[in-house]
């Protein structure tokens, strides 16, 4: 809806307009701040809005035009709203006004090293990359999803240890307690117990074997993560292994040998970082021969841009935000432009029950897992609960409160609302089938004679493609609960002040709650929660 009278309104006036919504409602559904324009139009704002309300009143998409200190405010016209309404259910709309450019994104999250399970912490940037890029596709965007797995370095060998020594006490009775250089939790002892059932007890029997115990570790980890993922809806178009990448080392230090951005010093090797904005420069080489951390993701930066995509985004953990500046400082000096890539940043989680600390897994050691907490509350309760603050900002919920029903848990809230208008309709003359069937001429019909508070709850339940077009260009997904939670409340209002069933207004009424319902389904579809059609 908002972009179809965007356009309409650019068209007519023949400049490129931005719509509010006005804080006072009763002087419309929209309103045009002409300010902008006064420098090039050398005009008042008011003498513009003036000009401006003259050419808008005669459209048939408009009911009413006033003028208000440099503002244009109009109202929506009921045959406008309800070829919006009709199109929108037709799932028309849901294509017709999508980006023009359509971007083609890499999308990089979690990536989480294979050594452990998914903890809480991994959980909000997995949640905020899948329901990223869900909505982007949705509007037209090329998404693809893509997991680097750190299996490359120390992390790695201190895997295959852990699960050594895991193993001698199985197989050899040796101490249980692992030295202090290994993981630690009771995952270790599984992996031993897996090992020893697919390796044998030779695989324990020395560190011969440690190679062997680091591929297996490695392996069952990605696994067991693939599997946490999926709990909560989430999968990958790929998942690229670094140690895999390193084959082509050699290639992308001779690149960043030929454009100046390493140097040789106290018997290692630098990247320039400094030059590009870091606080110093970077060891890449370290003075044994081996690369370091960082030299792992300029080679994988390099494998991502030689795909020639329009926009790289990564999702990284906040304490990831010193490592920002040294790697686009690598991909300059790899000849390729560094605005493509966007860091978006996660903040940790404080998880409560019943107002303290939740309990931490015996498993995992010091961590709550994942999927601890999805077996506690669900992965629509995990999701939404993650999704409604922006990412970089800190949360902390009680997921106890995730069981109350009232206005303060948003899952309650919003599936109630839903559920309510899929109840009127069990009880209706007409069925929801029906309206979804309706012709557009008798969804006009329909909604000829709507009363204001019908049609600003129909205006509401339309802003969804809006809300959606802000939430993905400005990598804000709670904005879309957000949006949600008040529209469920706006339904809620009415539900509660209005009679709806057996009165003259009911299929009129019903018009538009269908309308909402469809939001409300699609909203929390794209955020990954299914929404609920009874409570």
């Amino acid at each position: 809806m908002y972009q179809a009278i965007k356009e309409i309104i650019d068209s007519t006036l023949g400049v490129s307009s931005i719509l509010e919504k006005p804080r006072d409602k009763s002087l419309g559904h929209f309103a045009l701040p002409t300010f902008s324009f006064a420098k090039t139009l050398r005009k008042a704002p008011q003498m513009i809005a003036q000009e401006f309300a003259q050419k808008l009143e005669n459209l048939p998409q408009i009911a009413s035009v006033s003028v208000v200190n440099g503002y244009v405010n109009f109202t929506l016209s009921n045959a406008f709203l309800a070829q919006c309404a009709w199109e929108f259910l037709q799932g028309k709309m849901e294509s017709k006004h999508t980006k023009s450019q359509k971007e083609h994104i890499l999308l990089e999250y979690v990536s989480a090293n294979p050594t452990g399970p998914l903890h809480i912490g991994h959980a909000r940037g997995a949640v905020f990359g899948d329901s990223l890029a869900r909505i982007g596709r949705f509007l037209g965007y090329k998404i693809y999803t893509e997991y680097y797995v750190n299996d490359a370095g120390a992390q790695i060998e201190k895997l295959g240890k852990s699960i050594y020594y895991a193993g001698r006490h199985l197989v050899f009775s040796e101490s249980r307690e692992l030295p202090s250089e290994c993981y630690q939790g009771e995952y270790i002892f599984e992996l031993a117990q897996d090992a020893r059932e697919s390796l044998g007890d030779t695989a324990f029997k020395n560190m011969e074997s440690l190679d062997a115990l680091n591929v297996f570790g490695r392996n069952k980890m990605l696994d067991e993560i693939k599997q946490n993922l999926a709990q909560v809806g989430i999968s990958f178009d790929s998942y690229v292994s670094e140690k895999t990448l390193f084959s082509e080392w050699d290639s992308t230090l001779q690149c960043l040998q030929a454009h100046q951005g390493v140097y040789e010093e106290d018997k290692k090797l630098w990247l320039k970082s400094t030059e590009y904005g870091d606080e110093k420069d970077r060891v890449i080489v370290r003075e044994n021969g081996e690369a370091t951390y960082l030299a792992g993701d300029i080679i994988y930066h390099r494998n991502k841009f030689k795909r020639e995509f329009d926009r790289y985004i990564n999702i990284w953990g906040a304490d990831h935000h010193g490592y920002i500046a040294r790697v686009k400082a690598a991909i300059e000096f790899l000849g390729f432009e560094s605005q493509k890539l966007e860091v978006l940043l996660a903040q940790m989680v404080a998880l409560l029950k019943d107002g303290i600390p939740y309990k931490m897994s015996k498993r995992a050691g010091n961590f709550i897992l994942m999927k601890d907490v999805v077996d506690d509350i669900g992965a629509d309760a995990l999701r939404l609960m993650f999704l409604s603050k922006k990412p970089d900002t800190h949360l902390e919920f009680d997921v106890n409160d995730l069981q109350k029903q009232d206005a303060s848990n948003p899952l309650y809230y919003i599936n109630y609302a839903n559920a309510r208008i899929h109840t009127l309709f069990t009880k209706a003359s007409i069925s929801m089938e029906s309206q979804y069937n309706a012709s557009m001429q008798s969804y006009v019909e329909s909604l000829k004679d709507a009363p204001e508070n019908l049609r600003d709850l129909l205006v509401l339940a339309l802003g969804l493609q809006k809300v959606l077009n802000d939430a993905f260009e400005q990598r804000l997904v709670n904005k879309v609960v957000d949006y949600l939670y008040a529209l469920a409340g706006e339904l809620h209002h009415f539900y509660t002040t209005t009679k709806i069933l057996n009165t003259e207004n009911e299929k009129q009424i019903l018009a538009v709650l269908i309308v909402v319902a469809h939001s409300i389904t699609l909203g929390l579809d794209l955020l990954g929660v299914k929404a609920k059609v009874s409570m």
